[in-house]
């Protein structure tokens, strides 16, 4: 039964490269299909990796400029009209961004003399504002895990009763700076995310925004139980096991949940070396492994959507706990020793009665997020 503490999601919405709405992104997604393609917008023999999930142009700015907030525009709407919301309702609902990068790609382009920029289009809020009439904006830059932190202040708000509703989004998009810099960190190129994979051999990013309504009651396409949060500071990029274990411990211990109550884990998932071996050490560890959850990773099929994919996992946990078939992790062919216990999904697994998904979101700094979803019924 729901906990009287839950928050209802009542509208979600999502933009990846695999899909330009949440139920396609998740139909792609069970099918397989990977959004790695070769890199578009950057020159491949300037960089040690050739291959990204980028969104494909399209509408947008072929070379990024000003894409992130066009895309988290999109998820916006979408999450607004899933939840059924009156455009006279919009300005009094406070709006919560997580991202890792902003409009970095435009400022590389302004950098370089091919974009005009101003300093307020560094900011979402003016576009925001002049598009849906919001009046509170706030942006939260937690790496990695900003939009489950943004997820775990929107949950604050309406459980206090500050917030009637609340829209939390996330968004992020390929910059060339960041594209660079992550490939020389692995010291060679990378060919495509392989979480958990003996030969996994570093990260590749992704485009992407996405968005939920959240609100105190009323009808729910699945229900926040909680978010737990932490920063151990530990190290500027490596995790740390105690501090992710923290944030799982909290996560139960707010939505009065044991860890055998948890059907699915959303991980993290990177397919680095390091965060790789440490979600999967404190993932063993937590669960009884005979009967543990199922685990996927869906950064195998849209890439690293940096401040967006903690709330990327949570659409598509939503969508997972009302259809009931888990998406796979695409390029797990052998998985490392410590994950091989794990019950990692090699393909799309049907479950029935899927109740309780755990979504994990880790970023540099040791910015640590877990939160907990349940079925709508």
């Amino acid at each position: 039964m729901t906990s009287p503490a839950a928050v209802a999601i009542a509208g979600v919405g999502a933009i990846a490269c695999l899909g330009d709405d949440s139920a396609s992104l998740y139909q792609n997604l069970c099918a397989g299909r990977s959004g790695l393609a070769p890199l578009r917008r950057f020159a491949p023999e300037q960089h040690l990796s050739g291959h990204a999930y980028e969104i494909d142009a399209r509408d947008d700015a072929a070379d990024g400029a000003r894409n992130a907030g066009r895309w988290l525009a999109r998820a916006i709407a979408e999450a607004i009209d899933t939840a059924g919301l009156d455009a006279a309702e919009l300005p009094d609902i406070p709006v919560l961004v997580g991202t890792g990068l902003r409009e970095l790609r435009s400022a590389e382009l302004w950098w370089t003399g091919r974009a005009e920029l101003s300093a307020a289009d560094l900011h979402f809020g003016p576009a925001l504002r002049k598009r849906f009439g919001f009046t509170e904006i706030h942006t939260l830059n937690n790496a990695c895990s900003a939009a489950l932190y943004a997820l775990g202040l929107g949950c604050d708000l309406v459980t206090s009763g500050e917030s009637e509703a609340v829209i939390v989004a996330g968004v992020d998009t390929i910059t060339e700076s960041m594209f660079g810099l992550l490939a020389r960190a692995s010291g060679q190129g990378v060919d495509r995310i392989r979480p958990f994979d003996v030969d996994r051999r570093g990260v590749l990013m992704g485009d992407g925004a996405a968005a939920v309504v959240l609100r105190r009651g009323g009808p729910a396409r699945g229900w926040l139980r909680s978010v737990g949060l932490n920063c151990d500071a530990h190290h500027v990029t490596a995790p740390n096991r105690d501090g992710i274990a923290a944030a799982m411990r909290e996560a139960f211990e707010r939505a009065h949940l044991e860890p055998r109550d948890i059907d699915v884990v959303f991980a993290h998932g990177t397919g680095t070396a390091l965060n790789d071996r440490v979600e999967a050490e404190v993932l063993s560890d937590h669960f009884d492994l005979p009967n543990a959850p199922l685990v996927t990773a869906i950064k195998s099929m849209i890439g690293h959507t940096s401040g967006a994919s903690g709330l990327h996992s949570v659409a598509v946990a939503l969508e997972t706990l009302r259809q009931g078939v888990v998406p796979p992790i695409v390029g797990l062919r052998k998985p490392a020793a410590e994950a091989s216990a794990l019950r990692l999904c090699r393909t799309a697994t049907p479950a029935s009665d899927l109740r309780i998904a755990q979504v994990d979101a880790f970023g540099f700094g040791g910015v640590n997020a877990v939160a907990l979803l349940e079925a709508a019924s």
